[in-house]
């Protein structure tokens, strides 16, 4: 059978990526149980992934490329989902700026880093051999700019693996040939536990007052939605959308929570005592909200003139969240609310005779950590490698907040 040539314009290049479009290549799609699934993710998440190794022969340059924009040639929509997603800058000035001064003089704390944030082995600068680590010869910058990028989660020794087809989706005819050979379907791509591996630390990692620092498997394993068959894929992928939508997205937030206010009393006079309760509700997220140490939600209230000023001294703010030392060293509290709980915040205030509405806000700063651990470094820096990484990813964090949530509720005052 002849082999379809890929040279960019022609004739069959089109057909061969129609073809993949429409029958979406695969070899195998049979549905595994959960040990077939934790056997395949534990395969194929060896961290950092094994280099990739020469490609086959008969592979073009674009088959045997390991980059987005190659991939984009076939897979256009996830390519361009992937664009917008934290995916795609999990090597961001941020943990860049911090990797810098580790990759010479501790290369195996970065590898440590570096394997979630770029897990493919041609991503590494440097690369275990026997018990030292040495120059990686395959290592790609461009490759490590990207992040994780699709070959991360879909290739292996330059075999694709990916979900089974959609049920619509016709099977191939046998004569097609299928770019890059087609690809190996597993149901592990569906299930939560292909996930684990970048979301959950380990049993006996790194943990604060007995808390493993990032735990959001296990959060979502003990909630509602493990027990239902609700995977993270579902709200993070939906519809096999690649862009992993978090604490970062307003709307994503708005859909994992819902708020509420106490009614108040029908009438108050000047010097009463406003009390109302906040109530938060995760009610969407499959983890706590929020899952991660980084994010805060806060949540706030003060009370407006009928000019809609801000009168002095109304404000009051709590905090969802879990609070840590920058250096890791302990864990001062955690407000996060676990899913389908509910946490109640009251707001009390001896009333002015100006008072005219009670404003209710949920403001969320998803970087409120990296912030001030970006401040804290800099202000103790005297001109490493990654200074300019980490003021560029300052001036992002810090500018980086939301309001999901904004309520209005008038105060009825006797004479107003």
């Amino acid at each position: 059978m002849k082999r379809y040539s890929w040279k960019a314009g022609s004739v069959m290049t089109v057909l061969a990526l129609a073809a993949a479009l429409l029958w979406g290549p695969q070899r195998a799609g049979e549905a595994q149980s959960s040990d077939d699934v934790d056997a395949f993710v534990k395969h194929h998440w060896r961290l950092p992934v094994p280099p990739q190794g020469d490609p086959p022969d008969a592979f073009s340059p674009i088959e045997a490329s390991l980059h987005p924009k190659e991939c984009a040639l076939c897979h256009r929509q996830q390519f361009e989902d992937w664009k917008t997603s934290l995916h795609s800058r999990s090597m961001g000035p941020g943990i860049y700026g911090q990797l810098l001064n580790m990759e010479e003089k501790n290369p195996a704390t970065y590898t440590i880093c570096a394997t979630c944030h770029t897990p493919l082995s041609e991503q590494i600068p440097h690369l275990k051999e026997g018990s030292e680590y040495r120059p990686n010869e395959a290592f790609d910058p461009a490759l490590q700019a990207a992040g994780l990028i699709c070959a991360g989660c879909h290739v292996r020794q330059h075999e694709r693996f990916g979900p089974p087809r959609r049920p619509e989706v016709p099977t191939p005819p046998a004569e097609v040939v299928q770019p890059h050979g087609g690809f190996t379907a597993t149901t592990a791509f569906q299930r939560s536990e292909f996930c684990k591996p970048c979301h959950q630390f380990a049993e006996g990692a790194f943990a604060l007052n007995g808390k493993l620092l990032e735990n959001t498997f296990v959060e979502w394993q003990a909630s509602p939605y493990a027990e239902e068959g609700v995977q993270c894929q579902g709200c993070h992928m939906p519809d096999r959308r690649h862009l992993w939508r978090g604490i970062q997205d307003p709307d994503m937030v708005r859909q994992a929570m819902t708020v509420s206010v106490s009614p108040l009393a029908s009438s108050y006079r000047p010097g009463d005592t406003l009390q109302a309760t906040i109530t938060v509700t995760n009610s969407g997220a499959g983890h706590y909200l929020p899952t991660y140490v980084t994010p805060k939600i806060f949540v706030q209230g003060d009370l407006l003139d009928a000019a809609g000023e801000v009168i002095a001294d109304s404000f009051q703010e709590a905090v969802i969240g879990r609070e840590i030392a920058l250096n890791l060293s302990r864990e001062m509290y955690d407000t996060r609310i676990a899913p389908k709980a509910s946490l109640d915040f009251g707001y009390t205030m001896a009333l002015p005779e100006t008072a005219a509405t009670l404003r209710v806000r949920i403001v969320v700063h998803p970087d409120h950590f990296y912030q001030r651990f970006f401040e804290a470094v800099l202000r103790n820096d005297r001109g490493s490698l990654g200074k300019a990484h980490l003021e560029a990813a300052l001036e992002k964090t810090s500018t980086s907040s939301f309001t999901v949530f904004e309520h209005h509720v008038p105060v009825p005052m006797v004479g107003n």
